[in-house]
């Protein structure tokens, strides 16, 4: 059957509208599926089984990615891929083309078959225009028999549905789920740990404090009254790529010192310093900035970032701008030839606040 909204004159005849004569519409046969019912059935059987086979690819892809090592590989000739990464992409990408096979199979077999000529109109759409669009839509459900072929609605719902299991197993390479314990031995831990004994009972190396760059111990009695300088520890050397980069993020330092007589130290803190000398975080407690703009007159240092200023000479607390926290102190010590180094690694995590909201006792309420 052939429907038009052609008004007649414009069939054949030419003019400013229609610059070439409409050519009419074909003689319209009947599918197989239209005139036999044993042909609709197997062709409803054929998209169900396509619909069917998606969650067993689903399922096959969860178990992969969960089952087969990292680093597995497999050899095409003289290419190499990872054996993980073909089984997932064969797999979604096969059950996401099966889906798409499915519904094409279905418009094309089973659903309504005629063909419908229409006028261009202009871009707004009046209500009556409105209307027949959900007239339409609701012809196109009846049209789809989905109410009448409830297996192919079932199968596709299940097949479109069950393909986004995958999708919610991929979130887990977001990262590790932060539970308390893997934060504690990551986000809350730095390189600055001494290494003990293994019992845990003595300690065996102490980390010492060393210039950034050039990985120069630190001497107190090289330091001036004033002077900052930008540290690390001496065992960050040993760790190379990502794992360097990772622990330099949480490690890295500010030493400064000042005059003893002119800086605030709490009573927990009395033997975290050196004659003056105090060691912070250098990563900003707002969103994990360096920082290292020094006023060494009011001993506040200053983030470039959103001006977050913290004062040294009174434990590193804030004074202004938006971070939540004072800055994380190291403790550190002096051995016999004046080198620095720290006693243990910081008492309350670095970096930004949004990990946690630790505070060290005194500060809270400053």
């Amino acid at each position: 059957m052939s429907d038009t909204t052609h008004d007649e004159p414009s069939r054949n005849v030419i003019d400013d509208r229609h610059p070439v004569a409409d050519p009419g519409h074909e003689e319209h046969l009947p599918r197989p599926t239209d005139e036999d019912p044993k042909a609709a059935r197997r062709a409803e059987l054929q998209v169900t089984g396509l619909f069917a086979i998606v969650p067993l690819l689903a399922i096959i892809f969860v178990v992969c990615y969960f089952a087969v090592p990292s680093d597995w590989e497999v050899n095409f000739g003289p290419l190499h891929a990872n054996a993980l990464h073909v089984i997932l992409g064969t797999t979604l990408g096969a059950a996401i083309l099966l889906i798409g096979l499915g519904a094409v199979h279905w418009a094309r077999t089973l659903m309504g078959d005629h063909e419908i000529v229409e006028e261009r109109h202009g871009a707004a759409s009046s209500d009556e225009a409105r209307e027949e669009a959900v007239a339409q839509f609701n012809q196109g459900v009846e049209e789809s028999q989905v109410g009448r072929r409830k297996l192919i609605g079932r199968s596709m719902l299940g097949a479109v549905g069950i393909v986004a299991v995958p999708a919610v197993v991929l979130l887990a390479d977001l990262g590790e789920w932060p539970t308390p314990t893997r934060i504690s031995e990551t986000l809350e831990r730095t390189i600055w740990e001494p290494k003990m004994s293994a019992d845990g009972q003595t300690v065996e190396e102490y980390r010492y404090l060393v210039t950034d760059v050039t990985y120069t111990r630190i001497k107190a009695s090289d330091m001036s009254i004033g002077e900052l300088v930008n540290a690390q520890p001496e065992n960050l050397a040993e760790l190379h790529g990502v794992e360097n980069h990772q622990e330099k993020a949480k490690a890295s330092l500010i030493v400064v010192r000042m005059d003893p007589n002119k800086i605030k130290i709490p009573e927990s803190r009395a033997d975290w310093q050196v004659g003056g000398i105090l060691a912070y975080s250098k990563i900003c407690t707002h969103v994990g900035c360096p920082i290292s703009l020094w006023e060494q007159q009011t001993h506040h240092l200053l983030c470039p970032c959103h001006q977050s200023t913290f004062d040294l000479a009174d434990a590193g607390v804030v004074v202004f701008g938006p971070a939540a926290r004072a800055l994380p102190q190291l403790p550190i010590a002096m051995d016999d030839e004046g080198y620095l180094f720290a006693t243990s690694d910081f008492t309350v995590p670095v970096g930004p606040s949004y990990f946690e909201r630790n505070h060290y006792p005194e500060d809270e309420g400053k």
